[in-house]
């Protein structure tokens, strides 16, 4: 059973930073991508990064690609998104996805996506 557990989210001043952290198991393939998405109340969920765990190959939306890295930790198996200078509008619910039928190479669309954690909550204070 594919598991995928997030964490590091919490209450941050604006500017500050955090590390989001998924954990990813039960996989029978090498081969997958895992993606960040955001979502605030009412809105879309947003697609921000994703990394192609094959081969390391990264993608980050362009609103988010000055301040947000995605990384791989494959001897942890965990994934990171390293988020820099928060803003209050970064306040929202991240999630972590992956799909092994997907590839990371552009805008990212929830439907493709087929395994989800439960969201971590972050909270910017300006």
């Amino acid at each position: 059973e594919v598991q995928l557990v997030e964490s590091g989210g919490g209450l941050v001043q604006a500017g500050g930073s955090l590390r989001l952290s998924c954990a990813a198991s039960g996989f029978t393939f090498d081969d997958y991508v895992i993606s960040w998405f955001r979502q605030v109340p009412g809105k879309e969920r947003e697609g921000l990064s994703c990394i192609n765990r094959g081969d390391g190959s990264t993608y980050s939306a362009d609103s988010v690609k000055d301040r947000f890295t995605i990384s791989d930790d494959r001897a942890k198996g965990t994934v990171y998104l390293q988020i820099n200078s928060l803003k209050p509008e970064d306040t929202a619910v991240y999630y972590c996805a992956a799909d092994p039928f997907v590839y990371c190479s552009g805008p990212l669309v929830r439907e493709n996506f087929g395994s989800w954690g439960q969201g971590t909550q972050v909270t910017v204070s300006s």
